[in-house]
């Protein structure tokens, strides 16, 4: 057991940016702490100073207050006012169904609501994972005795003990330590769990060993700490604060809506405004005329727009799950379609995240992959060989120990006859005893570091590794991290004598050699020697292997070693592509988008991944690693994020918000992937933030998108998705605003041409909130069209409602729908004897005949306009009448809700409809066979690519 000095002398408990750096005695006096700990009393006092040891969310709204602003958009105030105009006209005229409407808007209204607030609630659960990080419970000294005190009761001074198991509750300096190995994977990004030191071992807080952080978790061994920072002042918590500091950008479909809805709103308050001023003059009667003015509002807004989008958003949403990607924002599918940047990480996305030896180099000689049996899975030599006739050319060639051990442990029993020859005992045991991974009986082989895993393995099939790790004694390790880029540990031999064995980056052991093994026989190791070797790991690397270097050297000592190693050779491990990967990423550049690759491997092992998946195409990718990164000015970078293909290299995790945010400031929209606690700033500053199912809470809580599968191939299946979602949205958009026009006409013919008004706002709250929303939903599941993934991102400045789109709607299917609706209008009324110029009041038999003849016409022609809607630019005919089966389900239900409104006394009540004759119905069919008709012209001059039509007509 290591055990630190103590010290008390006046200072702060707050921290500081030093801590690690002090000497132990001076921390301690800062703190006023000693290793008992503090006093009870001292702690509640602190307590008070500090604040409880708890992420609090920064200014917290009140839910109630969150929920009410969500009614402050223009289209809920304009729906309100409807609503209350509505109100009051059934206060100065009861019996005229106004209350009805009004109870309509409202509920439209708190529908929208509800819908935006149930989307930005879900953004307060990301602070509520940061608190999962941290246990509910410490084990601490006060007064010198042991407690268990809640981890919110924990303040700095505070002596804490640690044990394997333990998730750390706050950040520490270490006082004591006995084999501590800390998982600080979730906070740095660093896989391999760390030993821990009492001594200062960098610079950087993070990366110094003698501390411990908030939320990481203890993975052996046992210590004590001194807590310096609490809450909001932990590593941890200053992620938390940068998390929710960071804006959330507004998804492109929001944008999209809110633009649609100032449009229609603009144009539903000026008709409105207009033809009551209009009425008023020139019927010169108030109320009828503010009646009017609600009916033009109710007839351009369209009510039923936001459920109809959200509803065919988890419709996307469920059929995105189904194929493993896991929406959490609803709004966040289409988001996808409109991506035209992805960023993501190599290893799990990209690859499969099985590594294995592919390549050996022992001393100066390369060993084939074609003549080697290299075993990738665990599997032992003998079991593959023992049907194998043995000769006397497989015999062991040398039963010598080469490190003086006496150790003959290869043999024609348990390794490749190739390797007999080539492979020294001390690579294997450096393999196998320089390492941290576990074996484990079901695939892969292993547990813990993945690239660890394969060298196990791959020594596991040449000797017994779980015997052999018995005989050779592990005395001290000096584990891997980002500054040495190196592994050492001290093992005892079975004749007592003490071996260094390490492994690490070539370029960094190689420096550390002065001496090198070549069969068999140990020589001098100079710098044309070095260059030679790091040329060969150059080779190596090109072909997208990760290279460990192995080395080893006697030690007198249980210090680290600087130097005097014998160099014995690389392995070369391969993370296979996944087969659909390379298909994925020409889906993307087909579909115009960007694929940019983030690695901590060498850059040119990136590069040689990047060629192996299809990412670099047939030219050479933009190599960018972490340190230009942060030595490039902003217009440099600008410049070279512009080449097709890029790569992060040597890349830290923390670097991949700053990759968003300059993608961003170039215009792009950008799709992150990560998975660490690390990545969740990115991950929620990123247009479409992409957590990975393996990944830690933080990061699927700030993500708008899990992948169960981890795979990149389900990026792109999303984004197909979310393209053909934002076309549906475009066609249900057409197909909801067609009806406007029909609803709109009738209140101007009862103003200009002083006829009974052919359709009421009740009727048009009917087609509206009912027989329009269920069709529209159907649209909205429609499959994408053939070319969905060959044209390139949508423009960030196109929209939902553009010119070609009211042109359509307003301009050629909504007067059909109309003259079909006046035509069935007059035709009852003139065949019922009326007369222009003669009033029928709201109970006359004929006119309720009347505007139920009207409203049936809309339908019909609905009908056939949900049809027509289908596609885009494709013959609805192609895709076959019956294949979208909602559609028909949405025309049954068309058909029933008429059948309803015209035949039931009830609905003939609230609706003041009355029954009418089929063929009053019928007369509308021909105008809905003309509708479709219209449609399927403008659809093929699009697709002859005719300049004028495409000018017009193409959405």
């Amino acid at each position: 057991m290591e055990k630190g000095s103590a010290g008390v002398k006046h200072g702060s408990s707050s921290p500081w940016g030093e801590e690690h750096l002090i000497p132990l005695a001076e921390f301690l006096q800062k703190l006023e702490v000693n290793e008992n700990g503090l006093s009870e009393e001292e702690a509640a006092r602190r307590l008070l100073k500090c604040g409880p040891n708890i992420l609090e969310d920064a200014g917290k709204e009140n839910i109630l207050k969150r929920y009410f602003r969500q009614f402050r958009n223009f289209f809920s105030i304009l729906l309100i006012v409807g609503a209350a105009l509505s109100f009051l006209g059934q206060y100065l005229d009861p019996g005229q169904g106004n209350i009805y409407i009004g109870i309509a808007l409202v509920g439209v209204v708190f529908l929208n609501g509800t819908f935006t607030f149930i989307q930005e609630y879900q953004a307060v659960k990301t602070m509520e994972s940061f608190r999962q990080l941290l246990p509910p419970h410490a084990k601490v000294l006060r007064d010198g005795n042991l407690r268990y005190v809640l981890a919110s009761e924990l303040v700095p001074g505070d002596v804490i003990l640690l044990e394997e198991g333990d998730k750390v509750p706050a950040d520490g300096r270490l006082i004591e330590i006995n084999s501590l190995k800390v998982d600080n994977s979730a906070l740095t990004g660093e896989s391999e769990p760390q030993l821990r030191s009492l001594e200062c071992t960098h610079s950087n807080l993070l990366e110094c060993r003698n501390m411990v952080f908030s939320g990481t978790l203890v993975q052996s061994g046992n210590g004590k700490a001194v807590i310096f920072a609490t809450g909001h002042d932990t590593q941890i918590g200053s992620l938390a604060i940068l998390t929710e500091q960071t804006s959330s950008v507004d998804t492109p479909i929001r944008k999209e809506l809110n633009h649609f809805i100032k449009i229609i709103s603009a144009i539903a308050i000026s008709l409105g405004v207009t033809f009551f001023l209009l009425a008023f003059f020139l019927q010169d009667i108030f109320l009828a005329s503010l009646i009017f003015a609600i009916g033009i509002i109710v007839a351009n807004v369209p009510e039923g727009l936001l459920p109809t989008v959200t509803l065919a958003l988890s419709l996307a949403s469920r059929r995105m799950a189904s194929r493993d990607a896991l929406i959490k924002q609803l709004e966040s599918v289409e988001t996808l379609g409109s991506t035209t940047v992805i960023c993501t990480d190599k290893t799990g996305t990209l690859t499969q995240n099985r590594m294995a030896v592919n390549s050996l180099i022992i001393g100066f000689e390369i060993l084939e992959p074609d003549k080697s049996s290299i075993y990738q899975d665990g599997i032992k030599a003998q079991d593959i060989n023992k049907n194998v006739k043995k000769g006397p050319a497989e015999k062991v060639a040398d039963s010598t120990n080469i490190a003086g051990s006496g150790e003959t442990e290869i043999s024609a029993a348990s390794s490749p006859v190739i390797y007999m020859e080539k492979i020294p005992p001390a690579f294997i045991r450096v393999a196998g005893l320089c390492n941290n991974a576990k074996l484990y009986e079901s695939p892969p082989g292993y547990t813990g570091d993945p690239t660890e895993g394969a060298l196990l393995v791959f020594a596991n099939s040449f000797m017994d590794i779980r015997g052999l790790q018995g005989k050779y004694q592990r005395l001290e390790e000096f584990p891997f991290d980002s500054l040495t880029r190196r592994m050492e540990v001290i093992c005892r031999t079975p004749e007592g004598e003490l071996e260094a064995y390490l492994k690490g980056a070539p370029e960094v052991v190689v420096q550390m050699c002065t001496s090198v093994m070549e069969a068999g026989t140990v020589r001098e190791l100079d710098e044309s020697g070095k260059k030679e070797l790091l040329e060969k790991d150059l080779r190596l690397a090109e072909k997208g292997e990760r290279v460990i270097a192995l080395a080893f050297r006697k030690a007198e000592d249980l210090k680290e070693s600087t130097g005097g190693f014998v160099f014995l050779g690389f392995i070369g491990i391969v993370d296979p592509p996944r087969p659909e990967a390379r298909e994925a990423i020409a889906r993307c550049h087909a579909a115009g988008i960007k694929v940019v690759m983030i690695t901590g491997d060498h850059p040119v092992t990136a590069e040689s991944i990047a060629r192996n998946v299809g990412l670099a195409g047939s030219g050479k990718p933009e190599i960018i690693t972490g340190d230009e990164l942060k030595s490039l000015s902003r217009k440099e970078l600008a410049s070279r994020l512009k080449n097709p293909s890029i790569v992060f290299a040597r890349t830290s995790p923390v670097q991949k918000l700053k990759i968003v945010q300059l993608f961003q400031a170039e215009g792009e929209i950008v799709t992150m992937t990560g998975d660490g606690v690390n990545d969740a700033p990115a991950i929620k500053n990123a247009d479409m933030g992409v957590a990975m199912g393996s990944g830690t809470d933080v990061a699927r809580e700030a993500a708008d998108m899990v992948l169960l599968d981890d795979n990149f191939a389900t990026i792109v299946n999303a984004v197909e998705e979310g393209r053909t979602v934002f076309d549906n949205i475009k066609k249900f958009i057409v197909y909801i605003l067609a009806s406007n026009i029909p609803e709109i006409l009738p209140f101007i013919a009862f103003v200009l041409l002083s006829i009974p008004l052919p359709m009421p706002v009740q009727l048009i709250l009917a087609i509206d909130l009912g027989t329009d929303i269920l069709p529209a939903i159907a649209l909205g599941v429609e499959k994408g069209e053939g070319d969905i993934m060959e044209r390139p991102p949508r423009r960030k400045d196109e929209k939902l409602l553009t010119p070609q789109v009211l042109l359509t709607a307003y301009g050629v299917k909504g007067p059909i729908e109309a003259a079909a609706g006046f035509f069935c209008y007059f035709a009852v009324l003139f065949e019922g004897g009326w007369t222009f110029g003669e009033r029928l009041a709201n109970t006359n038999p004929l006119y309720m005949q009347a505007i139920t003849a009207f409203f049936s016409a809309v339908v019909i022609c609905q009908i056939a306009n949900v049809f027509a809607s289908r596609t885009g630019t494709q013959s609805v005919f192609s895709v076959g009448l019956l294949k979208n089966r909602l559609v028909l389900l949405g025309i049954a239900s068309e058909l029933f809700i008429l059948a309803l409104i015209i035949w039931n006394p009830f609905a003939n009540l609230i609706f003041n409809t009355a029954p009418i004759e089929l063929r009053y119905m019928l007369l509308s069919v021909p105008f809905a066979v003309l509708l479709l008709g219209v449609d399927e012209l403008r659809k093929y001059l699009l697709r002859k690519n005719i300049k004028w039509a495409t000018r017009l007509f193409k959405w």
